[in-house]
């Protein structure tokens, strides 16, 4: 084989290789900034699971508000309550959503929690009347659905906590672009609170260290073929 035919082999392999090596240390490096996001989102929820309740805002504050602890005192708002659809560690079932009219003049959705999909009798989960004050996680509203499974307002049925979609098909008037996920009170009576799951699922640190293995691995191939190209027996 000529030179100039062992260098044009050796490109052949070499280019694309290197391309695809590249490639997967950009993605190693995506991976490790993820790593840094995500450490940062896991600390600052943890900060706001455990700091006392501070008093509700109307207004989402700027930046990362969900899984802030709030309190607020109101009344909950006349009519029916919505069921979103939900799966718990207590099985299928509902969120309950029920309107709130917060003693500062504005209104918001609060899930009052969970009720297993046989036990829906609205009789079961009346709302208490009265003034109340309410301590719990905020949220941010859920537009649109779930996957694959768009909410039906006109059918009534949710299968996420669209603040302003649940608003308009119940007649409550606006809300608040938030909901407030109550915490557990009465382990017996129903709706049962207190079941948000706060949990980040946090692999970048392995999916990184895949990446770069790939691409060493990847290099040592390159080192190995570009070597054998040039081979003077060929």
């Amino acid at each position: 084989m000529s030179d100039r035919s062992k260098h044009r082999r050796r490109r052949g392999i070499l280019l694309p290789g290197l391309a695809l090596c590249l490639l997967l240390i950009g993605l190693g490096v995506w991976q490790v900034q993820r790593l840094i996001w995500k450490t940062d989102l896991i600390a600052r929820t943890e900060a706001a699971l455990a700091a006392p309740p501070v008093a509700a805002p109307e207004t989402p504050p700027t930046g990362d508000f969900e899984y802030r602890r709030v309190t607020l005192s109101g009344h909950y708002l006349p009519g029916a309550d919505t069921l979103v659809r939900a799966v718990t560690d207590r099985g299928p079932g509902y969120w309950v959503m029920t309107g709130f009219q917060a003693d500062a003049g504005w209104q918001l959705l609060v899930n009052r929690g969970f009720v297993p999909e046989t036990r829906t009798d609205a009789a079961e989960r009346t709302a208490p009347s009265g003034p109340v004050t309410l301590t719990g996680l905020m949220r941010a509203s859920q537009p649109g659905g779930a996957f694959l499974r768009s909410n039906d307002p006109a059918g009534g049925r949710w299968f996420s906590r669209d603040t302003a979609a649940i608003a308009d098909a119940t007649g409550i008037g606006p809300v608040v672009p938030w909901f407030l996920d109550l915490d557990r009170g009465d382990a017996l009576a129903l709706p049962i609170g207190g079941l948000t799951v706060v949990a980040f699922p946090n692999n970048h640190l392995s999916y990184a260290l895949t990446w770069f293995a790939m691409a060493a691995g990847l290099a040592v191939l390159l080192h190995v073929a570009t070597r054998q190209s040039t081979d003077p027996q060929d």
